[in-house]
């Protein structure tokens, strides 16, 4: 996944954060526990990788 390369660290950061939030209200949603996890799952890989990008 490639993001604009004019984002600053915090801002990956931010993101990255805002990933992580998403993730556990995934959890918390009125869904399937599959499709809870799914979610979960891909909104954590996002906020890992925007991680990986700021340590870069």
């Amino acid at each position: 996944m490639k993001h604009d390369p004019a984002l600053n660290p915090s801002a990956l950061r931010q993101r990255a954060s805002a990933h992580r939030a998403m993730a556990l209200a995934a959890l918390h949603a009125d869904s399937s526990l599959s499709v809870r996890l799914k979610r979960y799952n891909d909104h954590m890989a996002k906020a890992r990788a925007l991680e990986a990008e700021v340590a870069l």
